[in-house]
């Protein structure tokens, strides 16, 4: 079973940085596609960014110029590096694992949470 671990959540005033980490383990599979989703009080879920083993991108609208996802494959690690933050960024922040060929899956964190806020 694979294990979604998210870390680097916290208080940061507008304007500053974070850098949130989420590793998959538990598995001798590699993880084809790795993303962020964010969900703030009282609003869905919605998608940040995401990127596949490849190296392939995928940002929403209001993130690009903001945000950058990387990752690590030989660690199944994500990074999702966040820089002028707004307090509309206020969420819970989610890390989601997909494996696409057998044995696929798809894999949540609890969330990590990032309060933006002066």
């Amino acid at each position: 079973q694979v294990q979604v671990t998210e870390s680097g959540g916290g208080l940061v005033q507008p304007g500053g940085s974070l850098r949130l980490s989420c590793a998959a383990s538990g598995s001798r599979f590699s993880i084809d596609v790795m993303g962020w989703y964010r969900q703030a009080p009282g609003k869905e879920r919605e998608l940040v960014a995401t990127i596949t083993s490849g190296g392939i991108t995928n940002y929403a609208n209001s993130m690009k110029g903001r945000f950058t996802i990387s990752r690590d494959n030989a660690k199944n690690t994500v990074y999702l590096q966040m820089n002028s933050l707004k307090p509309e960024d206020t969420a819970v922040y989610y890390c989601k694992a997909v494996r696409l060929t057998i044995p696929v899956g798809v894999y949540w964190g609890q969330g990590t949470p990032v309060t933006v806020s002066s």
